[in-house]
């Protein structure tokens, strides 16, 4: 006999389908909502920290964040009664991010200046790659992860390098500069020799002596490649997974013979022949 479904089985699984079912109409508008809310707080907070609106507009600032608060609390809430395994969702990437989005403004109450944490919130726009399911941007973020994946070890040992590289520019500056020059350590000197790698360029620290002054120029020169060898890895990685990647796979069923994993551009079934 069919087990008879309770009042509170049939609200988790209508629940579930607002909350979890970016396929269906009302689970996809509550994650614009959701989206939506996500920005305002944001905005929120940021304008928060603008000491002329804030001064103005206080009152109305912290009123719309204990709303959007209390709107994420029921949600995380929802969240966890709605799922038959709710401990999977609270230790998940997206549930601790939506922990910590819930609680600076309860810290704010025993803490002064928590709230300012609730920026946090920017972190949960990371679901919408999960709402944007089109295909071509699937794919591409496919690409790019595997890309980074695959540059990970080259990138480490050009970090690497470039850690050492600095370790011995920044002495060498140090011992010809001197603290004359504001070279007042080698820690100091490490830093103006990243600062001037990276092309960022402070000019808290500048060399005074014209060697000093020819190694930064040798510095600088050998900056712009250094910008360009990260990208280029990347690059290359990009477009081998881009070039040589087999069209992706759909869901497709063929209506006659039950044939499955089609290419995603495929009319005519591979097995059959017939239209898909």
């Amino acid at each position: 006999m069919e087990k008879i479904k309770s009042k509170f089985d049939i609200f988790r699984q209508k629940v579930n389908i607002i909350i979890y079912g970016t396929n269906t109409v009302s689970g996809r508008l509550f994650d614009l909502v959701l989206l939506g809310v996500i920005l305002t707080s944001v905005i929120a907070v940021m304008l928060e920290t603008v000491q002329g609106f804030d001064v103005k507009y206080h009152k109305e600032l912290i009123i719309i964040e204990w709303i959007i608060t209390i709107f994420f609390t029921i949600e995380y809430i929802l969240r966890i009664i709605s799922i038959k395994k709710p401990i999977k969702y609270i230790f998940s990437f997206y549930g601790i991010v939506d922990l910590l989005a819930t609680l600076p403004m309860y810290l704010s109450l025993f803490y002064l200046g928590t709230s300012v944490l609730t920026v946090l919130r920017a972190v949960r726009l990371l679901r919408l790659f999960k709402i944007l399911k089109y295909k071509q941007f699937t794919n591409q973020s496919i690409n790019l992860k595997e890309a980074l994946a695959a540059s990970k070890g080259k990138i480490l040992i050009f970090m690497y390098f470039m850690l050492v590289s600095s370790v011995i520019i920044g002495s060498l500056m140090y011992v010809v500069e001197g603290k004359a020059g504001g070279f007042t350590s080698i820690p100091i000197s490490i830093y103006w020799t990243i600062v001037t790698l990276t092309t960022v360029g402070y000019g808290d620290i500048s060399p005074i002596t014209p060697l000093g002054q020819a190694i930064a120029s040798f510095v600088m020169i050998m900056g712009y490649g250094i910008i360009a060898v990260p990208t280029g890895i990347v690059s290359a990685e990009f477009a081998s997974y881009t070039g040589n990647k087999t069209p992706p796979k759909n869901s497709n069923t063929c209506p006659h013979c039950g044939a499955e994993g089609h290419e995603s551009n495929a009319k005519f079934c591979y097995r059959c022949g017939g239209q898909l």
